[in-house]
C-alpha cells in the first residue's frame, strides 16, 4: 500500500515596477526609491533589523520591455489540522 502526504503552499510575490520606456530607460532616482522601499519591505517581511544585510538572492531584478521589476517571494505552508 502506498503512503503519502500532501500540502498546499501559498506564494506571495511582491513587485516594484519602474517604468523604463525606450529609448531613454529608467531614471536613477526612481530605481533608487523603489530599491530602498523593496529592501525595507523585505526586512520587515522576514523580521530583520532595519540595517540587516539582505541575502544576495533576496531581491531579483527583471528587465522587461518597458520596465524594470524588483521582486521577492515568500512561501507559507498551509497549516495541517
Amino acid at each position: 500500500m502506498t503512503t503519502y502526504t500532501s500540502r498546499t503552499i501559498t506564494t506571495t510575490r511582491r513587485e516594484w515596477i519602474i517604468p523604463a520606456p525606450q529609448p531613454w530607460g529608467a531614471c536613477i532616482g526612481d530605481i533608487n526609491t523603489a530599491f530602498v522601499i523593496a529592501c525595507r519591505t523585505y526586512r520587515e517581511t522576514h523580521g530583520l533589523a532595519a540595517n540587516a544585510s539582505i541575502p544576495d538572492n533576496g531581491l531579483r531584478f527583471h528587465i522587461r520591455d518597458d520596465e524594470i521589476v524588483i521582486a521577492f517571494e515568500t512561501e507559507v505552508p498551509e497549516e495541517r489540522p
